[in-house]
């Protein structure tokens, strides 16, 4: 049965279907986009079905397309892990992960250096932006780090980090507050989670900043208000995630930590399949283990 499968026009079509481009497909490939055009148009015929249509910006897989892409690109994906297992040294591999720039900036990127510990030969590419990547339709990224209460059934899903949202200050602030304090928040995406939160934990303290119209500091950036809190500008409510290593290093402390507001989650995700690419498969297990204890796949 092996002997009549197109194995060149099906590795062309993974390459294809997973840049979403016949031209960036040529460029890995190093062969022309005629050429490739050429083998699609071939296997096409081959199978009786079209497996791509023409779009503005390139070309998108039509349905049966895309569960042969599910089935192509998953064997050599075991392929490519096979090879690796085989190998006396492990070779060199890049990925390329999607996050907000808080969470790469206070989370994640503080950690790399224990990645790049035990896993040298592979690189991290980071892309941090704050609109939401579609990994099933953008094959650049590799994984995606989400902020939401949303799941999502489609992807793999290897970790769930929880957070919840508390106050913090610099450690002379918490210990005496005044009576009208500067409270920080941040203005985002989801900044109803910050507004209701804040909301939500005077209540739960009976204090009445909130009714007296305290004075409030806002920032776009979950950074730059844990900043402001650190310099001594006010009391910040953060999450739990993001402020993690500033209360490890006494920059901050918990004004009320038995006060807690619930939050959301940070979600990490690839398409399926694609956790069996090695350095994938690396990083994702490496992340499982920097995970606080509690946290995981739900």
């Amino acid at each position: 049965m092996f002997a009549t499968l197109p194995v060149n026009a099906l590795r062309t079509f993974e390459s294809a279907a997973r840049l979403r481009s016949f031209k960036l497909a040529a460029a890995e490939l190093a062969v022309t986009p005629t050429a490739i055009s050429h083998q699609i148009k071939a296997l096409e015929q081959q199978l009786g079905f079209a497996l791509f249509e023409r779009v503005p910006r390139g070309v998108r897989l039509t349905p049966k397309g895309e569960t042969l892409f599910a089935g192509v690109h998953g064997a050599l994906l075991d392929v490519a892990a096979t090879l690796e297992g085989l190998r006396p040294q492990p070779s060199t591999g890049s990925l390329c992960v999607s996050v907000t720039h808080s969470f790469a900036a206070l989370w994640l990127v503080p950690r790399l250096g224990r990645f790049y510990q035990a896993y040298p030969h592979y690189l991290v590419r980071l892309e941090a932006c704050a609109e939401v990547i579609d990994l099933q339709q953008d094959a650049s990224v590799d994984v995606a780090v989400r902020y939401s209460r949303a799941h999502y059934p489609a992807l793999h899903q290897t970790a769930r980090l929880e957070e919840s949202f508390g106050v913090y200050a610099a450690p002379g602030l918490a210990a005496a507050p005044p009576e009208n304090p500067v409270l920080i928040t941040v203005k985002w995406g989801d900044s109803a989670l910050y507004d209701s939160g804040w909301h939500d934990w005077c209540r739960a303290t009976v204090v009445d900043w909130w009714q007296r119209h305290a004075a409030m500091r806002s920032y776009h950036e979950e950074h730059y208000a844990l900043q402001a809190a650190v310099a001594g500008q006010g009391l910040v409510l953060a999450s739990s995630v993001m402020v993690s290593d500033m209360v490890d290093n006494g920059l901050l402390v918990a004004y009320r930590p038995e006060v807690r507001v619930p939050g959301a989650a940070y979600s990490v995700l690839c398409a399926p399949g694609r956790e069996r690419h090695p350095p994938v498969r690396a990083f994702l297990a490496w992340l499982q283990q920097e995970l606080p204890q509690g946290n995981g796949t739900k």
